[in-house]
């Protein structure tokens, strides 16, 4: 890459120590790895601005169709390592640092991981983001910029515990603020409707207005010169300050962009979650149309030229937004409105859910939005008439498919009714979609629902992440990561080699090893690297049952305490878990409870802790990912079948040659297909049979407990005092739920785990046969990038053209 800064070793070296030294008036001897990181990120931003502004230019210039994917979150992680990969230039950084004695990976963990999400909505948005700018796609991302991420885990007791995330608190070297785009929101006041020749006028009277304003950071493809946006709005005073107390606005207006998913049970957060959706659904689509006009001069080629994407529901207010702007500011009349509306915009679902789909009081709705829900009242009468006459007055559909119904706004209606294209993340999930979940809107609406299967950058997950792995697929597949999926599969020849199993183990081994010293280092637990890496990496919910790997745990530890022919052929095992949970989820908080109490029993059980370990890793996140993705001999995707959308970390994992102990759900399936069942390990229920046995019943979960005596010895451990550092009924709940609900059929599918996992005990003590799995998953993986998915996207949904960027 052309890069003057960064042509040589020698070049940048000088840069780099005085850019240092009149940076921070220091001694470049005396200088701190911080300085040095914020050097470094701010010398690479102007190395790459000229890229960013060719990037627009020729989108301007060329009057080109692009695309504005809107998410609530983009879990992005630290960027400098990928920034400098991506450039270019990573390795004449490297060998500059060494030689200046300079432990990059050290300066690399300066940046603080970006607090723009949560768990997979998030980490996928992101992956998608570094895709499409290395196909050169020109998509742009909107979000929030978020004052505060999620919130930083903490352990106390066995309990979790939330600090401040406060990932801003430094400076965030690649973000670029622009006052000069910054757009004024309302909230509150009332509409004043009146016609004056011919044309219909609405003002939006006694207002509470929030300015937004955007802070850009710079995605930089892959070796291109392509560098596309991502949008942060940040909330902040507006010019006109309302009536009443400055302070509670002040107050309110920074709760806007101060963290995520704030707790919305309450009235009051729920405004504030519909605040911050129609806060950045607002400015991203103002700032859109804007640029848009400044081209073009109309909104009436808008559907021609621009795709608004909504991923999930959060971003669904980008419709009547839409509406708001043709119908009051162009005015346009209402069917040319709607038409040129729901021709720019799609649509992802990423759940089945239904507290993930997301409904709104009319109340509130109405109060905080008053203009955007007569909209929405509009849309929905309209589509009311048109569903009954096709169905009939008071019909089942009309009602399954009304947005406004039962004092609620229902979200992902209004998102399938105003776009072009639904898809799903996962082929089961789509089929889900269209055949159970969501079959009147297929029925009603022909070919809109589509199937997208989601992947990973493969440039993070295993580019970044995995240097032994990088240095075999560099041997054998030279152009894995300019195309992934016809190149991994180079290496199914040599799955049954010798040199090449050797080379895995030894990849493998030297991953283990660093998540063993990390996990040491910060929580003084020892594993054995010899034991099998078992993973379970994932937000905490019930559906995806770390409670059953926590019971089997139990389960196993009592064998290994009982049957001595168990315990001398038992190979050693280490289950290692991170997983947040919301804030407000009271049971899930309950689970890790459970997981850190049986971690302090069986890892001090001297007569056993030689075979079995158990760690729940503090403060899961992109960067500790980035180290035990590689670090999996298996990996844990044991959610209740039909429940996983699709699952990204099944993806990460099998890249990295871990293998897939699950359920057949999500991606599961395609996993499953791909790889064979030789090389995977299923368990328990599929899709078909979980729902039928929610639509029929007759599931009794104490019928489990009664009739397996290793359910009841389990069931009975959580609350007969096996637990003697805990309150006797610290557990209770669990035990309760778990006999009186069980509504992810944990015991149901616990038989079959146990089975499932004994089988990964004896795979694994044939190293030849593990191996030979291991190196299968890996070549088999590349079908699973984001490279493939963004260009699916593109083929079937977005139709725009790839830019080509030509430095001078």
């Amino acid at each position: 890459m052309n890069y003057p800064m960064f042509k040589d070793v020698k070049t940048f070296k000088e840069a780099f120590v005085q850019n240092v030294e009149n940076k921070y008036a220091v001694d470049f001897k005396e200088s701190t790895p911080y300085q040095q990181y914020v050097v470094l990120g701010e010398m690479l931003r102007y190395a790459i601005a000229k890229d960013w502004h060719e990037t627009n230019k020729i989108q301007r210039e060329t009057k080109c169709r692009k695309v504005y994917y809107f998410s609530m979150e983009f879990l992005m992680g630290r960027m400098i390592t990928n920034n400098l990969m991506n450039a270019g230039v990573y390795p004449v950084v490297k060998e500059a640092f060494d030689e200046l004695g300079i432990d990059i990976n050290e300066v690399e963990h300066q940046e603080a991981d970006s607090g723009l999400g949560n768990g997979g909505l998030g980490r996928l948005a992101a992956c998608f983001m570094d895709s499409v700018a290395s196909l050169g796609l020109p998509v742009h991302g909107n979000c929030i910029r978020y004052r505060y991420g999620f919130f930083e885990q903490g352990i106390r007791n066995g309990y979790q515990v939330e600090h401040p995330d406060r990932w801003l608190k430094d400076r965030n070297v690649w973000e670029i603020r622009k006052d000069d785009e910054a757009v004024e929101i309302p909230f509150y006041g009332y509409i004043d409707m009146y016609t004056a020749n011919g044309v219909l006028h609405v003002v939006h009277k006694n207002a509470e207005y929030i300015r937004a304003v955007p802070y850009d950071v710079p995605i930089i493809g892959d070796n291109n010169h392509v560098v596309n946006t991502l949008r942060l709005w940040s909330a902040e005073p507006a010019k006109t300050y309302p009536d009443g107390d400055a302070f509670e606005y002040h107050r309110k207006l920074r709760e806007i962009s101060s963290m995520l998913y704030p707790n919305d049970d309450t009235d009051e957060g729920k405004l504030l979650r519909l605040k911050q959706q129609y806060f950045f659904v607002s400015a991203g689509v103002k700032s859109a149309i804007r640029a848009h006009k400044k081209n073009f001069s109309t909104v009436r080629n808008l559907a021609d030229k621009l795709v608004f994407h909504i991923n999930d529901t959060h971003p669904a207010l980008i419709i009547p937004e839409l509406m708001r702007i043709f119908v009051d500011e162009e005015h346009l009349e209402w069917e040319e409105a709607w038409e040129i509306t729901k021709n720019c915009c799609a649509y992802t679902n990423h759940t089945i859910l239904a507290e993930a789909l997301e409904k709104w009081p009319v109340h509130l709705f109405q109060l905080l939005l008053p203009r955007i829900y007569s909209i929405t009242e509009e849309i929905n009468r309209r589509l009311l008439i048109e569903m009954e006459a096709k169905y009939g007055q008071g019909s089942k559909e009309a009602y399954d498919m009304a947005i406004i119904k039962d004092n609620l706004v229902h979200m992902a209606n209004i998102a399938i009714h105003g776009s072009y294209s639904v898809n799903g993340v996962a082929a089961l999930h789509t089929e889900i979609l269209k055949n159970i979940e969501m079959k009147t809107f297929n029925d009603y609406y022909p070919g809109k629902f589509n199937n997208k299967t989601n992947g990973i950058t493969h440039r993070r997950w295993c580019l970044h992440s995995n240097p032994e792995l990088v240095e075999i697929l560099k041997d054998v597949c030279p152009n894995w990561v300019k195309d992934p999926e016809n190149e991994l599969v180079k290496l199914l020849p040599y799955a049954d080699d010798p040199v090449m199993q050797e080379r895995f183990a030894q990849m493998k081994e030297a991953r283990k090893q660093a998540l063993a010293n990390k996990i040491f280092a910060s929580q003084g637990v020892s594993l054995d690297t010899n034991s099998i890496f078992d993973i379970q990496v994932k937000r905490l919910h019930e559906y995806k049952r770390q409670l059953m790997n926590a019971l089997h745990i139990m389960y196993v530890y009592n064998r290994l305490k009982t049957d001595p022919e168990f315990k001398a052929n038992y190979h050693p095992h280490s289950f290692i878990f991170g997983a947040k949970s919301a804030p407000g989820y009271a049971f899930a908080k309950k689970v890790i409870k459970l997981i850190n109490t049986i971690a302090d029993k069986v890892n001090n059980d001297y007569e056993t802790n030689n075979l079995l370990k158990v760690v729940f890793v503090v403060n899961y996140n992109v960067t500790y990912a980035e180290t035990i993705m590689p670090a999996a001999n298996v990996s844990e995707q044991i959610s209740t079948a039909s429940k996983e959308a699709s699952g990204t970390g099944n993806m990460k994992f099998m890249m990295n040659g871990g293998i897939t102990c699950g359920t057949l759900d999500g991606a599961n399936v395609e996993i499953s297909e791909l790889v064979g069942d030789d090389n995977i390990v299923i368990f328990g229920m599929n899709a078909k049979e979980v729902t039928d046995l929610y639509a029929n019943g007759g599931y009794n979960p104490m019928d489990y407990y009664n009739n397996d005596e290793r359910i009841h010895t389990v069931i009975d451990e959580l609350t007969n005092g096996f637990f003697d550092r805990v309150d006797q009924n610290e557990f209770a709940e669990i035990r309760d739920n778990l006999l009186y609900k069980d509504n992810y059929f944990v015991l149901k599918d616990f038989d079959s785990y146990i089975k499932a996992q004994e089988k990964i005990n004896e795979l694994y003590k044939d190293q030849k046969k593990w191996l030979h799995m291991s190196i299968v998953n890996v070549a088999k993986s590349g079908f699973f990038t984001t490279d493939r998915t963004m260009k699916q996207y593109n083929d079937d949904i977005w139709h725009v053209e790839p830019l080509k960027i030509k430095r001078k």
